[in-house]
């Protein structure tokens, strides 16, 4: 079988989701790598750090000696036989490091020698993070872009999912973006969540077309932040205000933040476990915008919550969990929404229910 050419095609790589194997050490990879990339290094952090200093004091050979010496016999093999499982798992993958330079060509060669011919991304992970920054850069400007904004529990991820060309931000970060908003799985790097953002909207342009629908974010989702350009830019674009009853809202964020996130905590801790997990996220979340509440209003809001908690774990009944979440709606979301809405009253393109929005961008995007 004829070997594939390394590549330096990194917009097909992307829009492909091409199984990548990346050689750097682990603390690079955590810094931040790319969606379909695994972990297979060609040193451990350790030893990267005895060859780093080797090479600032005795210079490139001596550093590349000393990575041969650490790296052999068994550890070697091990690392080998790592890298071929991966192409035998993904044989229409890539290897990289960070340039593209020796460690990759190193790893490239010790897998031919093995008996497997593997291509290498020109110009590594450096290469592939400058092409995703320039790209976005480029497309934004003229890419059309909706923004699905609405009061606190209206159901915007829900609608933002049912649009034709969709940039889910949110699970992107792993986070709903309120002090309520933090999910199971831990959110990414910056260099991660930026990645991601812009393989999707690569992806919105490129594999789907038409205008493009994020929902309305402040600058950090979590403790993720938006990238500039593109904050700019969702700043400046029209909004689709989603309405809803606030029955519909206190059921959507007891579904959202109550039954399914118990469900979650259970799911990863175990019942009891789980439970105390959840009840402690749920009393961190109200604790977090204790100041912006008042100390007075808080403590209320809190042994309403406490009550809820306690009938929920006694009978499974959730009903009492409404009171304290009309509250924080009526008095503590909804005026900053509206205020902030005020403020944007220009952009409005579109107002309606979930339903009437749904058919508003699939009318949109012809």
């Amino acid at each position: 079988m004829m070997s594939r050419p390394d590549t330096q095609d990194y917009l097909d790589l992307f829009l492909n989701d091409t199984p990548l194997m990346d050689v750097r050490a682990p603390v690079e990879f955590n810094k931040g790598s790319f969606p379909t990339a695994i972990n297979a290094p060609l040193m451990n952090d350790d030893e990267r750090h005895r060859v780093g200093i080797r090479y600032k004091e005795a210079g490139q050979q001596s550093a590349i000696e000393l990575g041969h010496q650490l790296v052999q016999g068994d550890i070697k093999q091990q690392r080998i036989e790592s890298w071929i499982r991966f192409t035998q798992q993904h044989p229409d993958g890539y290897l990289f490091c960070f340039r593209g330079g020796l460690r990759s060509q190193l790893t490239q060669r010790w897998i031919h020698d093995a008996g497997v011919d593997f291509p290498l991304v020109k110009g590594g992970y450096k290469a592939l993070r400058r092409f995703l920054i320039d790209a976005q850069e480029a497309l934004l400007p003229d890419l059309p872009i909706f923004i699905i904004s609405g009061r606190t529990g209206t159901g915007k991820t829900r609608v933002l999912l049912d649009t034709p060309n969709p940039v889910d931000l949110e699970g992107m970060a792993h986070h709903r973006g309120s002090s309520f908003g933090r999910t199971l799985t831990p959110q990414p790097s910056q260099i991660d969540f930026e990645n991601r953002v812009a393989i999707a909207l690569l992806k919105a342009k490129h594999r789907f077309g038409g205008p493009v629908f994020l929902e309305d974010e402040s600058r950090l989702v979590g403790r993720c932040a938006l990238p500039h350009n593109l904050r700019d830019r969702m700043a400046e674009a029209p909004l689709l205000i989603l309405e809803n009853t606030l029955e519909e809202r206190i059921d959507i964020i007891r579904q959202d933040y109550v039954t399914d996130m118990l469900a979650a905590f259970i799911e990863r801790d175990g019942e009891e476990a789980g439970w105390l997990n959840f009840r402690d996220y749920l009393l961190s979340a109200l604790d977090r915008i204790r100041k912006r509440l008042g100390g007075q209003r808080h403590q209320a809001l809190r042994d309403v919550m406490v009550q809820a908690l306690d009938e929920q774990q006694r009978s499974g009944d959730v009903s009492r969990h409404a009171e304290w979440i009309q509250v924080l709606l009526q008095d503590y979301y909804d005026p900053m929404y509206d205020y902030q809405l005020s403020q944007k009253a220009g952009r409005i393109a579109a107002r309606g229910s979930p339903d009437e929005l749904r058919e508003w961008a699939a009318n949109a995007s012809g």
